[in-house]
């Protein structure tokens, strides 16, 4: 067959009449319908299978991501079960610390509370202790205002407090209480020392009417008088106990004049320094509380000393006695050593004899009886007269 030409096609077509050629076109349209829609229902079909094969991809994939969506469902359960076996078990153990810090911390307080109250009951113990001792210090100031606002008491109460500061630092054979000098005068404290100084003299003197006025002047003028009147009262004092208890040759040459006040002693130290002065040149030197305290030290170092040397003088004794004794035993030890040579020299004689006796012993040993002859024997027995 002879290949076709579209010019041969063109020519054709050419010689074609009108309604031939309209019917062939009509008819090549329908063809290429048909062609159209077969291709569409092949395009269809296509697209269907394709549709359909994404469809089963699809539903694979779908399948695939359920399945490990459940998958990671049951990985997630299993670790949310995980971490909640081990958020439950850390919970627990917080908890049993948490609850054994808050055991240890409350018996902590309770042991510090029972402390505390015990501290408390003891304080306020002591509290009501000190409360009653305040109570009886004030009953003890009242009845002490009593006393001091009665002359006599308020005497006694100064020779108490003399008694007992001499009684605290000496010994009982270095004081007397309420002893009597040779001129009728009895003194509250006679203090007996070797001489010098002798005895020496205490009177306790209490001038407190004429202080508290002194103190409780309210202008110049009050407190003027009321300086006259207790310079007037100790220099007073001090001439009574200047004339009563300073005796020459029984006593020393000064005596002491106790306040039992220290306040009472200030204040004439500060604003009288002319009545001290006074009672310097009269011998009485006026002591308070803590300077006679001081006084009797000193007095106890005198004493002591006195003691001392009296102890000295004995030892002296025993010395010189002790070598009387010493010359008696080395004369007794001279003949023992005259005896112990005239031993020596026996001793020297027996151990002489003893060697002979030894030698002549030895030679004894030596001798052959069986070959001694009969001629030998005038010889030994010679020798042993010998």
């Amino acid at each position: 067959m002879e290949k076709l030409r579209l010019s041969d096609v063109i020519a054709w077509i050419g010689g074609l009449d009108l309604p031939t050629l309209l019917g062939a076109a009509v008819t090549l349209g329908m063809i290429g319908l048909l062609l159209l829609v077969w291709r569409g229902r092949l395009a269809a079909r296509d697209a269907t299978e394709r549709l359909a094969e994404a469809q089963m991809a699809l539903a694979g994939r779908l399948s695939q991501f359920a399945d490990s969506q459940v998958a990671a469902q049951g990985n997630l359960a299993e670790r949310m079960q995980t971490q909640e076996r081990l958020l439950m078990r850390t919970l627990d153990e917080r908890l049993t610390q948490v609850s054994q810090r808050v055991s240890e911390s409350l018996h902590k307080q309770a042991v510090d509370t029972a402390n505390t109250m015990g501290d408390l009951k003891e304080r306020l113990a002591i509290i009501g202790k000190a409360q009653e001792n305040i109570t009886k210090l004030s009953a003890d100031v009242v009845s002490l205002q009593e006393v001091l606002s009665n002359k006599q008491a308020r005497g006694a109460f100064g020779e108490t407090q003399l008694a007992d500061q001499v009684r605290n630092a000496l010994p009982p054979s270095a004081y007397a209480f309420q002893a009597t000098l040779g001129n009728g005068s009895r003194v509250d404290c006679l203090l007996t020392l070797p001489n010098p100084p002798g005895c020496i003299a205490i009177d306790s003197k209490f001038p407190l009417e004429s202080y508290h006025a002194l103190r409780n002047a309210r202008d110049d003028r009050d407190r003027l008088e009321a300086r006259r009147r207790f310079s007037a009262d100790v220099l007073k004092h001090v001439n009574d106990i200047a004339s009563k208890y300073i005796i020459p040759g029984e006593t020393a040459d000064s005596a002491l004049m106790f306040l039992p006040s220290e306040a009472v002693y200030a204040e004439l130290h500060a604003e009288l320094p002319e009545v001290v002065e006074k009672s310097h040149r009269a011998r009485v030197y006026i002591v308070s509380p803590t300077t006679l305290m001081a006084t009797l030290h000193t007095i106890r170092a005198v004493l002591k000393d006195a003691q001392m040397r009296e102890q000295a003088g004995l030892i002296q004794k025993e010395v010189a006695a002790m070598g009387d004794d010493v010359s008696r035993l080395d004369s007794r030890v001279a003949k023992l050593q005259q005896h112990f040579g005239q031993a020596e020299e026996d001793i020297r004689q027996i151990r002489i004899s003893t060697e002979k006796v030894q030698k002549r012993a030895v030679k004894i040993q030596e001798l052959d009886l069986d070959e001694i002859e009969a001629q030998d024997l005038p010889k030994i027995a010679q020798s042993g007269g010998e």
